[in-house]
């Protein structure tokens, strides 16, 4: 070999010695910046919380939502908002297991059946050891941690004692619940029951499901009317069972006819009863809700002692106190942490 070839030759190695070194020292860079920005995605919550809805786009869960982020982001804990588009109690019992089987922290979500979710909510506590926490609907027989939510029979009652004010204890009254499954739905109509059931001037005349729809809820309301002329007062347990009645009730032109009293307040719901055509609501506060259910799973994961029931506060109001609602306790606004 040339002197000449020689060092061609060396220099050549060299090149590639330095070209493999720049390639190794800016590979470990990109490692490791890849690393970190991977570290900093775990370490971005102190906790996986799941929220599990009964309806995804369910304007009263997204105010359960809202409260939650907002716990969320205040105590920094990361949350998923998941559940069915429409309500379908197979699809929420398999987003339970699928979160379970992700190995959350922590599952927040309605106990909506004892039959059906008391044995899956043990089992996810039991054998996954993944606390749940039910919101909105309790199982009490469950192995839950702690409920949060509307005591369901006193709403139910309150409404009852509502309704045979307003009527002056005379009422052909029908019933439009959400479904005739859930522990929320039937305590709220065991509870409108008990306060009316020793009135002798209020009958229930008929009661039906909407399966928490609002064209289902109309359908029941007009076949209601069609069937039983007689009936002058409704009464809807969910929070588009109101409002559907009401559709319903303006296009027979019967606003005058027809006492109404719902659950919730949406804004259709305070529009109607701004409008007259529904009488009367019953109020619960559905980003409390959420917002304590999230600051309840963090206390929980820091050993911290938290009561098993916390009933939020749950009211009827009527036009007259429209102008007293403190919306921020009922849907949030600018200052969206509230609840202590």
């Amino acid at each position: 070999m040339s002197r000449l070839t020689k060092t061609a030759y060396i220099l050549g190695i060299l090149c590639f010695l330095i070209s493999c070194s720049f390639a190794i020292f800016y590979g470990y860079k990109i490692f490791t910046h890849d690393l970190l920005k991977a570290k900093k995605t775990v370490e971005k919550g102190r906790y996986h919380f799941v929220l599990v809805t009964e309806e995804m786009d369910n304007e009263y869960w997204r105010l359960v939502e809202k409260g939650a982020k907002a716990a969320a982001k205040q105590y920094g804990v990361d949350l998923e908002y998941v559940g069915p588009k429409q309500a379908n109690i197979d699809e929420h019992l398999k987003t339970i297991e699928m979160a379970a089987a992700s190995k959350v922290d922590g599952i927040m979500t309605q106990g909506l059946s004892n039959k059906q979710f008391t044995p899956l909510i043990n089992r996810v506590v039991s054998s996954y050891g993944i606390p749940v926490i039910t919101v909105d609907t309790d199982t009490t027989n469950s192995h839950r941690i702690a409920y949060i939510g509307t005591d369901n029979y006193h709403a139910g009652y309150l409404a009852g004692k509502a309704l045979i004010a307003d009527t002056k204890g005379k009422a052909n009254v029908a019933i439009i619940t959400g479904n005739f499954y859930a522990n929320h739905m039937i305590q709220r109509v065991k509870g409108f029951k008990d306060a009316v059931k020793n009135v002798k001037g209020i009958h229930i005349v008929a009661i039906e499901e909407s399966n928490i729809s609002r064209i289902r809820a109309a359908e029941k309301a007009y076949q209601i009317l069609q069937e039983h002329p007689e009936v002058n007062a409704f009464y809807g347990t969910s929070a588009l069972d109101g409002i559907s009645i009401a559709k319903v009730v303006e296009l027979k032109k019967k606003e005058n006819d027809i006492y109404i009293i719902g659950f919730d307040i949406l804004p259709e719901t305070i529009a109607d009863i701004r409008k007259g055509t529904i009488n009367a609501t019953v109020v619960q506060h559905p980003y409390e809700m959420g917002y304590g259910s999230v600051k309840m799973m963090v206390e929980l994961m820091e050993k911290k002692h938290i009561p098993p029931i916390i009933h939020t506060e749950t009211q009827v109001i009527r036009k007259k106190d429209l102008s007293d609602l403190h919306q921020n306790r009922l849907g949030a606004g600018k200052n969206d942490p509230i609840p202590n």
